[in-house]
């Protein structure tokens, strides 16, 4: 006890000594200027996702490696698994809602806190990226239904049918019994969020899902909804989110553990309390996963759910690993 005591002090949790190259690599050194504002120096990019993804984490390094910038990173990573038709949570071959409709929600947010979502959007693979164009061709922040479909095809994205043949059959076998029940740590799978932090210092993230499997036409949870899903604040850094999305958007838990790294906390420090406010406000917490992930302005990272199960990708230049996350259950 008196061990986990000191890590928590720390700030360390034993996920992240697990993965302390990673996290000692990504530290920065400070020098005061005459006005005594800290300047960043030896930046050493990093990208987190949610679940293990090592093929998007490859694409966003790849990106990263070649002195690319976050936004692209972050864009490009979440991808490959919008295309992947094998990942049945996010993109093309997603799991329909009750009515047998695919539909997406997406968002994106840069360094200068610029951002574009699309929410209950069809037909289209890469989500993600027309809420980049949401956030750099339009004066919104958001689009939503055939208004987001429209605004993508006329981008120039292809309208594809995105239900693939098993998840038709999986739907229609479900539509049996139509008894909704959210499946915690489901393929060990869920939204896809990621973050990335560049060779310049500067953080981005993205965060795309088809929802949950057979939810009600018209819902939308978390991931497309900034500060909730998705939040990143450059002078900070940055949060995503996975599992039930309507108690993430409850607690807007990802500009909550922001917030909490503004005020000194971890990243690993801010997801465990991210986490602990949900589970304080819902006593039901046991049937439901949510898990977080974080990084902050230095390339430190954390990560911490509710139920064992969980885990994110970190890509630096100490590797490629698959980071158990801690979690609450599982103390």
């Amino acid at each position: 006890m008196e061990r986990r005591k000191f890590l928590k002090n720390s700030g360390l949790s034993t996920a992240a000594i697990i993965a302390s190259p990673l996290v000692t690599s990504c530290k920065e050194t400070t020098v005061e200027t005459e006005s005594s504002t800290p300047v960043l120096k030896n930046i050493h990019p990093v990208v987190i996702a949610t679940w293990d993804v090592p093929n998007a984490t490859n694409k966003a390094w790849e990106v990263l490696n070649k002195e690319g910038n976050s936004l692209d990173a972050v864009e490009q990573g979440v991808m490959i698994e919008e295309a992947d038709v094998t990942n049945q949570s996010v993109g093309n071959g997603g799991r329909p809602d009750r009515d047998g409709n695919v539909t997406l929600d997406a968002c994106i947010m840069d360094k200068d806190s610029n951002c574009g979502a699309v929410v209950y959007i069809e037909n289209i693979v890469h989500p993600v990226s027309v809420a980049r164009k949401v956030m750099e061709d339009t004066p919104h922040v958001m689009l939503a239904g055939k208004g987001a479909e429209k605004f993508a095809i006329e981008k120039g994205f292809e309208k594809e049918n995105l239900l693939t043949e098993k998840s038709k059959e999986e739907w229609l076998e479900w539509k049996k019994t139509s008894q909704y029940q959210p499946i915690i740590n489901i393929e060990n799978h869920d939204t896809i969020g990621m973050l990335a932090i560049d060779k310049n210092g500067d953080l981005s993230g993205a965060c795309t899902t088809s929802g949950m499997a057979y939810k009600m036409a018209g819902r939308v949870g978390d991931s497309p909804i900034i500060g909730a899903g998705l939040f990143i604040d450059n002078e900070v850094g940055g949060a995503t989110a996975t599992g039930m999305g309507e108690l993430v958007v409850r607690t807007v838990g990802s500009f909550l553990i922001v917030e909490l790294m503004r005020q000194g906390k971890s990243p690993q420090e801010a997801c465990e309390e991210g986490v602990k406010r949900i589970i304080a406000k819902n006593k039901n917490y046991k049937d439901f996963q949510i898990g977080f992930i974080a990084i902050n302005k230095n390339g430190e990272t954390g990560g911490y759910c509710i139920h064992p199960g969980f885990s994110y990708r970190i890509y630096s230049e100490e590797g490629h690993i698959n980071q158990p996350s801690t979690s609450y259950l599982g103390e």
